[in-house]
């Protein structure tokens, strides 16, 4: 009796991601990519992912070189991120990785098309070379805009040659993409900006990790008994540290309390801001603020859930060039979100309509310890009510299976 031979499986074409992060590391742009990835992937596309082999905010982790998560090809460069703490390595690896990512995108089989986001930041350069070698559409995930968030924040001058440089960089992209996916509609007019993409633009938000987040009540939840937080009222930042989610307003607030025993202000994440709030809470001996790294994906449900309130946080030039994707977090596990950051804005417009938080200007210190204390003295079913309002908000238009899904199907409508 002969061995019957099994056919191989028949992929529709093979997709290329670029992204200097992905899963396992906890930084946010990877998790949703690969969201996008392993659904791609389940829809019957080979899905190839060309990543950094060490941490983003963590240069000393160390991934697999490669390894398949969730059916995505995941492959790892070496060389390719040494971390975020000097200028000259970051680009040192941002330049390996672009080189590296080009050269296999030049040989890789039956490609039907690539998308790349904003990390690195000028991987879009790449995908736009190989677009026309490889005559493959491309699309643009614009997770941030630079040299817009460097200019805003002070760093460049718009006549400076580099913001001039990068302008540049963005224009050809943009040009040249074929699906532009923007987080909301103040970032969809920046680019619009540039030049009129509304006939290949989508705005979709980036969607919770339903996967790995879920509501738990805090007398089932581990997280905050191993920090000493039973009893206490806790207020939560939980993301990226950064100049643009500034959070001095908060820290200067958290002063205020610093007796109170009671109340316990987290900060849980990196990011290049994580040093100045470790170090205002050593000078200002915030006993009651506590300093933790990104916990692990799969630790999120229990951290994340271990608040009373959530902390968000938007610069105030930084309208329309990033999105604190952490509210989404904080509706998701039912609680309220206290807002630092301008109006109108995206956030602010959530909780303007939906009333599931308050909000508080960057430099109203006044106006956040009021905050804090009507959140901290409100009946407790007050603040279940707004937990249940953003629940219900993501179930009804901001899930991961809504927003993932409509970006899957107009990415999907671009590939050949």
């Amino acid at each position: 009796m002969g061995v019957r031979a099994v056919k191989p499986k028949v992929h529709k074409g093979t997709i290329l991601i670029f992204s200097q992060v992905y899963v396992p590391d906890p930084a946010s742009v990877g998790q949703h990519i690969a969201d996008v990835a392993a659904e791609m992937a389940a829809r019957g596309y080979r899905v190839l992912v060309y990543t950094a082999n060490r941490g983003y905010d963590d240069p000393t982790q160390k991934y697999p070189a490669r390894e398949m998560i969730r059916g995505v090809d995941v492959r790892r460069l070496p060389l390719s991120s040494f971390g975020k703490k000097s200028l000259i390595t970051r680009i040192i690896g941002t330049a390996s990785f672009m080189l590296q990512a080009f050269w296999r995108g030049m040989f890789t089989f039956n490609l039907c098309g690539i998308l790349f986001s904003t990390s690195p930041p000028l991987i879009g350069l790449v995908a736009t070379v190989l677009k026309l070698f490889r005559q493959i559409p491309t699309a643009y995930w614009a997770m941030d805009l630079n040299p817009d968030q460097l200019i805003a924040m002070g760093k460049l001058t718009r006549d400076h040659p580099l913001a001039s440089f990068l302008e540049s960089a963005n224009r050809m992209v943009l040009r040249n993409t074929s699906l532009i996916i923007a987080l909301d509609r103040f970032m969809a007019a920046r680019l619009n900006k540039r030049g009129n993409y509304a006939n290949k633009m989508v705005v979709i938000p980036p969607w919770p990790h339903e996967t790995f987040v879920e509501p738990l009540e805090h007398d089932a939840n581990p997280f905050r008994k191993q920090h000493g937080l039973n009893g206490k009222f806790v207020i939560m930042y939980s993301g990226n540290h950064s100049p643009s989610n500034p959070l001095l307003t908060l820290l200067q607030a958290a002063e205020r309390y610093k007796d109170d025993q009671h109340l316990c202000f987290m900060f849980i994440g990196g990011g290049i801001g994580k040093k100045e709030v470790e170090q205002f809470i050593a000078t200002h001996k915030l006993t009651n603020s506590i300093s933790l790294p990104y916990q692990p994906l799969e630790a999120l449900r229990y951290s994340l859930s271990a608040a009373d309130a959530h902390v968000v946080s938007l610069g105030e030039n930084m309208v329309g060039i990033i999105h604190p994707c952490k509210v989404y977090g904080a509706m998701t596990v039912g609680r309220p979100v206290l807002f630092f950051g301008p109006a109108p804005s995206h956030i602010a417009d959530l909780i303007d309509n939906h009333a599931f938080g308050v909000h508080v200007s960057h430099g109203d210190v006044d106006g956040a310890v009021a905050a804090i204390e009507w959140l901290r003295q409100a009946d407790p079913a007050v603040r279940s009510e707004m937990g249940r309002i953003g629940q219900n908000i993501l179930q009804a238009s901001l899930s991961q299976e809504i927003l993932c899904g409509r970006f899957c199907d107009a990415l999907e409508g671009i590939l050949r």
